[in-house]
């Protein structure tokens, strides 16, 4: 085997749906044999998708995992599946099977549980110390899983340059969030310059609750060149011809230039698997695909788009609702659940009151044509003279304030629940990060609703995607007129966000260094802001946490979002 083929499947799954993912993986193996595939790989827990979180706990779940399993060995007649699942053992293990030739060969278990951030895996798993390489003829591969290649050292280490494998697979369920892609792609060229093998990354897509996994699946050379990449947010079959002799020459090139590892009893287990496809020798040439990194909007739109996309359709809801203001918050929601569902599917609900402009109300007709999408108008001023009628006497004798602002949010809120209710559509909520993060939104009114798209998007980006939409398009989707007007909640006349808020390109900044990198007050005062209002900021984010605890769910794309990503006490006295 001097030309070993291997391929990618980059594939969408969901959680708990074992048989429907079963039936995706046979297809691969169906598509990835025809095509003279050596050795396919898919992601970490595809068989579960990823995160299964408690369904772990549940052993009829794990039963069928490994049932499923036992039906993907039965049809790996001349070739080589790796393929993730939990394994019940002397305990639960994050693990990969390797089925060769109908049989399962071994199973590789997970080193380095996560237990950060978003992951919960030490609440599940066990961690396993044991390193095997997989040899077929004179081709050696290793199989790690997802952490197990972040950290230099061992497993890959030994798999290389201790056992011989010339190429590791590694099979992942890295969530996306942006700067990420690029520091990862760079982490795999770092394993593969430093260990002198082939590194075979291949990642999960889609959406799940609040996280979008982006795939990017890569295929790099052991010099650190890119051999294949595959395409972000949607699915892929990445294919690539790996030249065994050659990475065998680097190596050692490499090793004359670096202390030779030490031999002896730590050496991996090898486990000899029997060739058996005779028609690797009449493949036809394969000319490597590598496509290219998207710019940071588009890559963020994509993200947003794709984890709309699934959340609605995995969830079983087929239209969406949207309460329309006029801001360029709900333009950009809109905008995304339009490309991401079909304009046919999201219902816009103009919801104007006597404090809303006629420019807002004009904005929302012209933003509902330009994305072909359905505009129904739901004035609330009757109502909300009601409320104010019925609350009068309870009221008597205060004034006129924020309460009677929400009161109109809440208004709005019932009438798309209502909407919901009746139809059976989704409510997108259009609030974004920073306003999530110092509680400039109403709890049962803007917040009230199913999915929240873009609950970790900063104002500053909202600004930057919507024009990065209409430039995309080559036409305005989006009002200039929704962008470049001064944001505001129009729950009184004349109201401006910068009437309670700093501007938010000093906003941001802040809720950047408090949030997303967990500095102090002082520190953040020395990047340069205003001690008063660094405190003010800060204050605002600690005491608006039980608001962000009853929101809905939204798509994570920063490398700190709210909810199961930033977990803090509701009732906490720390000022710092």
């Amino acid at each position: 085997m001097d030309t070993v083929r291997i391929a990618l499947a980059q594939i969408n799954v969901r959680v708990g749906d074992i048989r429907g993912n079963l039936k995706k993986i046979l297809s691969y193996i169906r598509t990835a044999r025809d095509s003279g595939v050596d050795v396919l790989a898919f992601p970490e827990l595809a068989i579960t998708g990823y995160p299964p979180e408690d369904l772990l706990l549940k052993p009829q779940f794990i039963q069928d995992s490994v049932h499923a399993i036992d039906e993907v060995r039965k049809l790996t007649g001349g070739i080589t599946v790796v393929l993730g699942y939990p394994e019940q053992a002397s305990g639960l293990y994050n693990a990969a099977a390797v089925l060769h030739n109908k049989e399962l060969i071994d199973v590789y278990r997970k080193h380095y549980l996560p237990n950060y951030g978003v992951f919960d895996e030490e609440r599940y798993f066990k961690s396993s110390r044991r390193v095997p390489v997989y040899k077929i003829g004179n081709f050696i591969f290793g199989v790690n899983i997802c952490e197990d290649i972040w950290y230099p050292g061992d497993p890959t280490r030994k798999q290389s340059l201790l056992g011989g494998a010339q190429v590791i697979i590694n099979i992942s369920s890295s969530p996306y969030y942006s700067s990420k892609v690029a520091s990862r792609e760079q982490m795999l060229v770092t394993r593969a310059k430093t260990y002198s093998a082939v590194v075979a990354f291949c990642n999960l897509v889609g959406g799940q609750d609040e996280l979008v996994f982006d795939g990017h699946s890569v295929v790099v050379g052991e010099r650190g060149e890119i051999l294949a990449r595959a395409s972000g947010f949607k699915e892929e079959l990445l294919i690539s011809d790996i030249d065994i002799k050659k990475v065998l020459r680097s190596r050692a090139h490499e090793l004359k230039r670096k202390k030779a590892p030490k031999s002896g009893s730590e050496r991996p287990e090898v486990l000899k698997l029997k060739a058996k496809n005779t028609r690797r020798n009449k493949k036809s040439s394969l000319k490597p695909r590598i496509t290219e990194f998207s710019g940071v909007e588009e890559e963020i739109l994509k993200a947003l788009v794709l984890g709309t996309k699934d959340y609605v359709s995995k969830n079983g809801f087929k239209k969406v609702a949207i309460g329309l203001s006029g801001g360029v918050d709900s333009a950009l929601v809109a905008a995304i659940a339009a490309e991401a569902l079909g304009r046919q599917n999201v219902v816009g609900i103009s919801m104007p009151s006597k404090f809303s402009s006629r420019g807002s109300v004009t904005d929302t007709e012209k933003l509902s044509a330009n994305l072909g999408i359905e505009l129904r108008k739901i004035p609330i001023a009757k109502a909300y003279n009601s409320y104010i009628n019925m609350l009068s006497d309870t009221f008597s004798g205060t004034k006129e304030g924020i309460t009677e602002e929400n009161l109109q949010a809440r208004i709005r809120g019932n009438i798309l629940m209502a909407v919901s209710n009746k139809f059976g559509w989704l409510v997108l909520t259009t609030g974004n990060k920073s306003e999530m993060s110092v509680g400039y939104c109403t709890i049962y009114g803007d917040m009230a609703g199913g999915f929240a798209v873009i609950k970790d998007v900063p104002k500053t980006m909202v600004f930057r995607l919507s024009r990065f939409i209409n430039d995309y398009y080559g036409k305005e989707m989006i009002p200039l007129s929704i962008i470049e007007k001064p944001p505001s909640a129009e729950l009184r006349p004349g109201q401006l966000d910068t009437d309670s808020l700093p501007p938010y390109d000093i906003l941001d900044p802040i809720l950047k260094a408090y949030v997303e990198d967990d500095l102090s007050a002082r520190e953040i005062v020395a990047l340069g802001f205003k001690e008063k209002l660094v405190k003010t900021v800060i204050s605002m984010v600690d005491q608006n946490e039980y608001k962000r605890r009853q929101g809905p769910p939204g798509i994570k794309i920063t490398t700190r979002a709210f909810g199961k990503d930033r977990r803090f006490p509701i009732t906490n006295l720390y000022r710092g």
